[in-house]
């Protein structure tokens, strides 16, 4: 998995972002001030960095400006048409205005990494084996036969574990819609899941919320 900048001076923020990449697999290495992240990326490979904007030595504009190469996010609680326009004119990969949904953080990391070829390309867990290239699925060395839908909500699920997820997040992530209304399709996709992969112990349902594909048990 990924080698992660997370430069955030508020602790709990930055702390919270670390433990979620952790999570789903990554490393995340943490600095608080500028002049500790262009330390760190001297000595450190980086896969991706997330920045944010206001520093109390600098800002976070400034970093990106001796960091350029490596795939970035810029993150703030300014909100003005100006900032995001400056981040992007930067080299910015995306911007996220505070405050974000962890999920949200998790989904954009992760279409950065697909795009930079940094994501990873085999799921393996129990006697499942996912190929997200190829976007294939086997048990135990047998194919199993997935429609779009399914390994579409599958792959959401496993790039996001152990992570809650609502039914609206998934159904943007793995429909790719905003849906409002009734999202009974989420649960019978899941049902199918279950049913074809023995997934019953690692698709866990969120009362009254959602999904979460648990990893270790």
């Amino acid at each position: 998995m990924a080698r992660i900048l997370v430069l955030e001076d508020e602790r709990a923020i930055n702390d919270l972002i670390a433990l979620n990449l952790g999570m789903v697999g990554h490393t995340a290495v943490q600095a608080f001030t500028g002049k500790e992240a262009l330390a760190i990326a001297e000595r450190t490979p980086l896969d991706l960095l997330i920045i944010d904007v206001m520093l109390p030595d600098t800002n976070g504009f400034k970093v990106y400006e001796k960091l350029k190469g490596t795939p970035a996010i810029f993150v703030t609680a300014l909100g003005e048409t100006a900032d995001k326009v400056k981040g992007f004119e930067c080299g910015a990969d995306d911007y996220l205005v505070k405050p974000f949904e962890m999920a949200e953080l998790l989904l954009r990391v992760e279409a950065i990494l697909r795009r930079t070829h940094k994501s990873e390309n085999h799921y393996r867990i129990d006697d499942l084996d996912v190929d997200f290239e190829a976007k294939t699925v086997t048990k135990a060395g047998r194919p199993i036969e997935l429609t779009m839908q399914e390994y579409a909500l599958l792959e959401a699920l496993i790039r996001n574990r152990n992570i809650a997820l609502s039914r609206q997040k998934l159904m943007r992530e793995a429909w790719d819609v905003s849906f409002l209304g009734e999202t009974r399709t989420v649960d019978v996709h899941v049902q199918r899941l279950r049913k074809k992969l023995g997934l019953g112990d690692r698709i866990k349902t969120i009362y009254r919320f959602g999904y979460r594909f648990e990893e270790s048990q």
